[in-house]
């Protein structure tokens, strides 16, 4: 199903006239074709759904939870609202990886750093609204307050620093076409004046956007619900509608009565499908001992991949998403958003060769240079997440996953432009079904479109632990590509 809306321009707001225009916008959804006034808010009752996820049952995390005393440790140590939130509970689900993710987080939110503590919670505000997610950024205006955060800051860009507002540009290029940064937008931030920036402040707020984007993937990839205290009221939630019509959330966000999506296989094809992914994976393995691709061929094959990920559409939406108020008020442009890096017809852009630039000889001592330590902790969670397995697949055990995370943590990458000269690219289509790349596409490039159909279309035999894997492994991955792009900017400005 192709879900979309068609919107009327909205008349600009007045300053102070009270009148939000957003409110009088006309949408049509283009499933039940219903005409809606985009309202800012909506009230449903609690729950929408129950537990930590829309996406997954309430149970499995509950009964994985209860079992996970280590989990409740590290909430006491790391925990920034000092409680055990959402997705904590999903992350939970593999708890070493939780453990690296949350050290690293508290480090760059409450640990000595270059910046104040309330702008590292409004740098996260404005990440989060690049993707409107009203999880993070009703997080993070709560941290933003307690930790002295100007209460006026919170109206919007125009009420704070221009040193913070200055960060904009960079903040929507990281978001969604993080090849753009150039070292040019380096020298515009860190140039001599009242408003600049120094270069630790940078990569600590660089740092910050990257991690922000990405748990946004996280947070919408994982079905992660509001928390049960917040924005509630006499029984009812107040939810943003954002572009979704009423149909969405009963289609697709509920997860007690949630259908399966329209190309059902059933128990018996899901299970032939699995038997097909593990049988593709040996005869993988079998072919890379007998004979190496060519680099020619391997050149080949990386194309290849990179336009066909052209192909590949999210069922979401027709038109851009239109922002509202709450959100818009926290970034500019809100219009702009992710465009394929092989886009055509456009200009020609150099494809990232990661071998030029790589993260372990080149990102990790940057940062760690201008940001101490937090370089040593952001190299622990990659490595954590790109290394984490319990070599089992589905009902499967002693399986060797690398082949299949290496795909998945590649695939973000090329849809990035970034490509490493020692992988054959024509893995990636062998292992990665098309409904599985147009949820990778989702998730990684515009994670607010992301639905519980989605989600639930892929590895239909699989665990819900595994698929919060996957996640893991595209956040991570889309992290390091936007940190890639931002650090070799910087480099450029040095040199």
């Amino acid at each position: 199903m192709n879900r979309g809306s068609s919107t009327a321009p909205c008349p600009p707001a007045l300053p102070g006239d009270g009148h939000d225009s957003h409110s009088e916008c006309r949408r049509v959804c283009s499933n039940c074709r219903k005409v809606l006034r985009q309202e800012k808010k909506i009230r449903v009752s609690l729950p929408l759904t129950r537990g930590p996820s829309a996406f997954i049952p309430e149970k499995e995390v509950m009964q994985a939870n209860s079992l996970n005393e280590r989990m409740h440790l590290l909430v006491e140590e790391y925990s920034i609202s000092g409680r055990l939130d959402n997705i904590t509970q999903v992350m939970s689900l593999h708890t070493q990886y939780l453990e690296s993710f949350l050290r690293s987080q508290f480090y760059m939110l409450r640990m000595d750093g270059p910046l104040p503590l309330p702008y590292r919670h409004y740098i996260a505000i404005m990440a989060a609204a690049r993707h409107q997610c009203f999880y993070l950024i009703n997080m993070h205006v709560d941290e933003f307050l307690k930790t002295g955060g100007i209460p006026e800051w919170l109206n919007g860009l125009e009420y704070v620093p221009q040193r913070l507002k200055n960060l904009n540009e960079i903040n929507k290029l990281l978001a969604h076409r993080p090849w753009l940064v150039s070292k040019e937008h380096i020298q515009k931030l860190v140039k001599t004046g009242e408003n600049n920036w120094s270069l630790p402040e940078l990569v600590h707020a660089v740092v910050l956007l990257a991690h922000y984007h990405a748990l946004a993937s996280f947070v919408f990839g994982s079905g992660i619900n509001p928390e049960r205290d917040l924005d509630t009221s006499n029984g009812y939630r107040l939810i943003s509608v954002n572009s979704f019509c009423v149909c969405d959330l009963a289609n697709d966000n509920n997860i007690e009565n949630a259908s399966l999506t329209s190309n059902n296989f059933g128990i018996s094809d899901s299970l032939s499908e699995l038997e097909a992914l593990m049988n593709r994976m040996k005869r993988l393995r079998e072919e890379k001992e007998d004979e190496e691709a060519s680099q020619e061929e391997m050149d080949t094959r990386f194309e290849k991949e990179k336009t066909e990920s052209l192909l590949v559409v999210t069922e979401a939406f027709d038109d851009e998403i239109l922002s509202i108020a709450d959100v818009s008020r926290y970034i500019e442009d809100p219009s702009f958003g992710y465009k394929d890096f092989a886009r055509r017809g456009e200009e020609h852009l150099p494809t990232f060769r990661a071998q030029d630039y790589t993260w372990e000889n080149h990102g990790f001592s940057l940062v760690n240079r201008l940001y101490s330590d937090i370089g040593h902790l952001l190299d622990e969670k990659f490595r954590m997440v790109y290394n984490l397995t319990y070599n089992t697949m589905a009902t499967h055990e002693d399986v060797d996953t690398t082949m299949l995370r290496r795909a998945l943590f590649n695939y973000v990458h090329c849809m990035f432009g970034i490509r490493y000269d020692d992988y054959d690219y024509g893995e990636v289509n062998q292992l990665l079904e098309r409904s599985l790349k147009v949820y990778i596409k989702t998730v990684t490039c515009y994670p607010e479109r992301t639905t519980k159909r989605m989600y639930d279309g892929y590895w239909r035999q699989f665990k819900h632990s595994e698929k919060v894997h996957v996640n893991l492994l595209l956040m991570e991955a889309r992290m390091q590509a936007e940190l890639l792009y931002a650090l070799r900017a910087i480099t450029r400005h040095l040199t």
